[in-house]
């Protein structure tokens, strides 16, 4: 008999964000830049492999927060999704169709074919509306893409929350040469917050996403800082961090609150964190001790993904 307990209220929640690390399907789309993931791509990405981590990304999302809540994140937003299907077969694994997760996904201008999705356990978190708001990143730099931010608002266990979720362009080209891109998204992210405290003063927001900055970059810091909490400022000064480059550790994932939804008394905030468990986690070779990663260079590994899932635990203040 299935065991029901996830409808009923749990006491302490979780919500996450996590870079799937190039979730594609197995198909060939010509609009998109996906030949190497395909059978005769230079990765032979087959239906095994794609099989293969599916499953290992439903079971890792099924642990999140597995230490204090009874159920997994009640949402959480993921990146470098090729397509809906990809988030169907996700939320169908055994892992994670217990928990009834619907979800919202927005196809971007990306060239690269990443987009972003938001899953939620639809007993907890009724989904009200969406909206989507593209970087214009054309301003004097010539034809740029990159994903589009998403505007989901919905009822929290009956209180309404709006969550802003980011991919914000990446360091490809070199930091400095590209952080006029992130600084746009930043500029738009604020927009859009501003939109919704004009709308409601007491508007309770949540941004999260893969920023491909840190916590202490000009984007996050003078853009995004006033009037939120961003408890991932002390594992950057504790040098942890979400992913790791040439040995060392950024904390790019992050999760920020503003003072409404930490102030409300609804929910007690309890605590951010990285999720670094053991088989997440390279246990030999030049990666060890970093993210179990999909591929190393073009050799299949049969991890998760390059990045850690992050998360936040709260605790129901209301009967």
């Amino acid at each position: 008999m299935e065991d029901p307990s996830h409808i009923f209220m749990p006491k302490i929640f979780s919500i996450a964000f996590y870079n799937l690390e190039n979730l594609f399907d197995c198909e060939n789309n010509e609009s998109t830049l996906d030949k190497d993931y395909t059978p005769d791509g230079i990765f032979k990405w087959d239906k095994i492999r794609y099989d293969e981590k599916i499953n290992n990304l439903g079971l890792a999302i099924s642990k999140i927060g597995e230490r204090r809540s009874s159920v997994p994140p009640v949402f959480l937003g993921v990146c470098e999704v090729e397509n809906e299907s990809c988030v169907q077969d996700l939320i169908n694994t055994e892992s994670l169709k217990p928990f009834d997760y619907q979800f919202f996904f927005h196809k971007s201008s990306d060239q690269r074919g990443i987009h972003i999705a938001f899953l939620f356990q639809k007993h907890h978190f009724d989904l009200l509306e969406t909206k989507v708001f593209s970087v214009d990143l054309n301003q004097d730099h010539g034809l740029d893409t990159t994903r589009d931010i998403l505007l989901i608002k919905g009822k929290l266990f009956g209180e309404q929350v709006s969550i802003l979720l980011n991919h914000w362009p990446s360091r490809t080209d070199g930091t400095k040469k590209t952080d006029h891109k992130r600084i746009q998204a930043a500029k738009l992210a604020r927009l859009i917050i501003t939109d919704l405290y004009a709308e409601d003063h007491q508007s309770k927001i949540i941004v999260m996403g893969d920023f491909n900055d840190d916590p202490l970059s000009k984007s996050v810091s003078k853009y995004l800082s006033d009037g939120f909490f961003n408890p991932m400022v002390s594992f950057q000064k504790e040098k942890k961090g979400s992913v790791k480059y040439k040995g060392k550790w950024i904390m790019f994932d992050q999760i920020m609150m503003n003072h409404e939804l930490l102030d409300s008394n609804w929910f007690n905030y309890e605590g951010a964190h990285i999720y670094v468990a053991p088989f997440l986690t390279q246990k030999s070779g030049r990666h060890k001790g970093s993210p179990k990663r999909t591929y190393t260079g073009k050799y299949f590994q049969g991890g998760y993904s390059d990045h850690y899932p992050v998360f936040v635990y709260f605790k129901i203040d209301k009967e």
